[in-house]
């Protein structure tokens, strides 16, 4: 009980400094996807080193609005390191937020074109050579005659979607090769202080929300993070899609209440089981009736503590593995969907247990 408790609180703590950071990732579902990825051009390139990060939708659970993270140039923070964006996915009760981080190789990014060398899998905007890192001036804006490690490779990009999310309802299906399921495990960097200030900054500005902007951002890219304000930074051509707050573009879920919630991770999450007090008028069909109650909440929450314990042997077992963020996301995810999907199972059973009664609670009592 101690560890679940101190687990427990160290999960609340995360989800808060990622909500605070415009990072949250497991915890919160949304009902209704971003808007489509609005049209841009990229700033150009500041200097020697700075590798783009592709511009995104993220969430502000206090306003309930999605805002727009504008592109930009970042300095790596090792050499060899690629980034790989962030994404929306359809979790099957709403959409999560995978936040980007750095690493070796790119992984996976839900397929997503963000373009600019992210054309869906992989990064096709530069690599690292010896050393330093050469742009492939196709798909990067670099000025030439400040930075001379360039080349020039053609990549043929033939997806003009503008899908800003992954799986359910008009969502990219794309689902992670072996390559990218091998780059999940290895060695990563979470976003660097000034992505993550770049964001925050972002979130503070209310004329980058979705409703404020209808899909297509004032400030699209930077040519620095933080840099909203620099005679560098671009605005969006054009949104995406038609977009209005109602619809959200048309990017829903296939769940049919449209709403953001909070959707519980793990059992002892969830609202506490209680039962309903009959009142038929029937004394002994009453007192069936909360027997049966009494044994099915019995039965409900002995399949909570299974799972709970269950998850919680998963957790010991990534901390002993040493697991990586990326690792430690996807179990959240699979132990968020049990969840759901126990809850889900139990609600039903609740129903189909009034439904039985509701014939008998009609009848006239007998004397």
């Amino acid at each position: 009980m101690h560890i679940r408790f101190i687990r427990t609180l160290l999960f609340a703590t995360i989800v808060l400094c990622m909500s605070a950071a415009s990072f949250a990732q497991i915890g919160v579902a949304i009902r209704i996807g971003p808007p489509a990825l609005p049209v841009y051009e990229q700033p150009l390139c500041p200097g020697d080193g700075y590798l783009w990060t592709p511009g995104y939708w993220a969430y502000d659970y206090e306003v309930n609005d999605y805002y727009w993270v504008p592109g930009t140039w970042v300095m790596a923070p090792e050499v060899g390191f690629l980034w790989t964006p962030a994404y929306w996915g359809w979790g099957g009760d709403g959409f999560v937020f995978y936040d980007g981080y750095w690493g070796p190789h790119v992984g996976f990014y839900g397929g997503i074109n963000y373009g600019f060398g992210y054309f869906g899998a992989g990064f096709e905007g530069g690599r690292w050579d010896g050393g330093h890192f050469f742009y492939n001036r196709s798909v990067s804006n670099v000025d030439i005659t400040n930075i001379h490690n360039v080349y020039n490779t053609t990549v043929m990009n033939h997806n003009d979607s503008h899908v800003s999310y992954n799986g359910g309802n008009g969502g990219i299906s794309a689902r992670p090769t072996s390559e990218e399921e091998s780059a999940a495990h290895e060695r990563h960097i979470p976003p660097v202080a000034t992505q993550t200030q770049h964001a925050q900054a972002a979130r503070a500005n209310p004329q980058q929300r979705a409703s404020a902007t209808m899909g297509k951002p004032g400030v699209a890219a930077t040519p620095r993070p933080g840099d909203f304000n620099d005679r560098g930074a671009v605005p969006a051509k054009q949104a995406g899609a038609p977009y209005t707050p109602a619809n959200r573009g048309g990017n829903q879920g296939s769940s049919e209440n449209n709403t953001a919630q909070t959707t519980a991770v793990h059992p002892h999450d969830l609202t506490p089981l209680a039962r309903s007090t009959p009142n038929t008028g029937n004394p002994k069909q009453d007192k069936k009736y909360q027997q049966q109650q009494d044994k099915q909440i019995a039965k409900q929450q002995q399949e909570r503590d299974t799972l709970q314990q269950k998850q919680d042997q998963e957790h010991v077992q990534l901390d002993k593995q040493k697991a990586n963020d990326a690792q430690k996301q996807q179990v959240e995810q699979k132990h968020q969907q049990q969840t759901q999907q126990l809850q889900q199972k139990h609600q039903q059973q609740t129903q189909q247990l009034q439904q039985r009664q509701q014939p008998a609670n009609r009848e006239p009592s007998k004397k």
